[in-house]
């Protein structure tokens, strides 16, 4: 099963500051706020939503195909990918802009201040889907993840015109889009993907009912953070599958993201919904006990020992086989 992910391909850098940031604000003066903060920590990780759920991907041992927008400096980063089994072939190469970049600086209370440069991913818009199906012989699916807004309704119009499945992810796109664009997005989608906010947001924006949006969608799966995932089709009774326990949560950034790449990979693999949502969960954990959305690492036989502790010898049977 050939999987073309488009999405944000991203470097992240996150600082820390000792103090906070309220310390530092005055009431009075908050029509002219100048402040510089002396940060402690800086890190630099890779991101991306399609970035880090094609890294799941491959860690799972599925090749999957990156579509994204990226400036010249993508060269090390390229590297990492592939070394994880992602196809960057069709990554598009801006020759205006770098690639887009997140900065986050965050106080002692878990505070924040962030930007976010779009740079080269605003880009992404002008890239078509059929040159890559052409490249690699077909695609069975194509998700439509958090992107430049316009490439995202271009990839889901594409994929409707040239009878290819797609998967809509706009998570937090949905603030930046009405409620026509979000209906453009999902109408149709094989598979809707949002968290329970999104999945209200999606309602009000689109100003459909949840039976609606069940009618105009295969499936939706709404991620329900440590309670697991809700998988719901028109017509049939929804799956409620439990999360995986996780010991320590490090850092929450890509959960959402893993979550994904393990239930398309299972996905790929044939496996049924709900082995697909356990295999998302798994993944999902792994990436939570780490800091940053690419810094997990699946050992085949441990993952399988958390398979079972978590949903019982018949799921790690199913996976076993698949598991490289």
């Amino acid at each position: 099963m050939r999987i073309a992910v488009t999405g944000s391909i991203a470097t992240d850098h996150l600082m820390t500051f000792p103090g906070r940031f309220t310390d530092q604000l005055m009431p009075d003066q908050l029509d002219s706020v100048s402040l510089s903060f002396l940060v402690d920590e800086l890190e630099i990780r890779r991101g991306g939503v399609a970035a880090n759920i094609c890294f799941g991907m491959g860690s799972l041992g599925l090749t999957s195909y990156l579509v994204g927008s990226v400036g010249d400096d993508f060269a090390d980063y390229r590297s990492w990918l592939e070394r994880h089994g992602v196809d960057c072939a069709s990554v598009h190469i801006s020759e205006l802009h770098h690639t887009a970049r997140f900065l986050c600086t965050t106080d002692q209370d878990q505070n924040q201040i962030a930007s976010f440069y779009t740079g080269a991913m605003s880009e992404a818009r002008v890239i078509e889907l059929q040159p890559v199906a052409d490249r690699v012989g077909g695609l069975d699916l194509v998700l439509v993840s958090p992107n430049d807004p316009e490439a995202m309704l271009r990839h889901s119009d594409e994929c409707r015109t040239r009878g290819i499945p797609f998967a809509a992810d706009p998570s937090q796109q949905l603030a930046r889009m009405d409620g026509a664009d979000v209906r453009r997005l999902l109408d149709g989608a094989a598979y809707l993907f949002t968290n329970e906010y999104e999945k209200a947001l999606c309602e009000e924006k689109t100003g459909w009912s949840d039976a609606e949006i069940l009618a105009r969608v295969g499936v939706r799966i709404t991620t329900l953070g440590a309670k697991g995932t809700v998988i719901d089709r028109k017509g049939e009774e929804g799956l409620h599958v439990p999360g995986v326990a996780v010991d320590k949560v490090v850092d929450p950034t890509g959960g959402g993201d893993a979550f994904r790449a393990g239930f398309l990979t299972a996905t790929a693999w044939g496996l049924p919904l709900e082995r697909a949502a356990q295999v998302g969960n798994l993944v999902a954990a792994h990436a939570l006990e780490v800091p940053g959305g690419q810094e997990y690492t699946i050992a085949k036989d441990r993952f399988l020992t958390r398979l079972t502790t978590a949903y019982g010898e018949a799921a790690t049977a199913d996976v076993t086989p698949h598991l490289t």
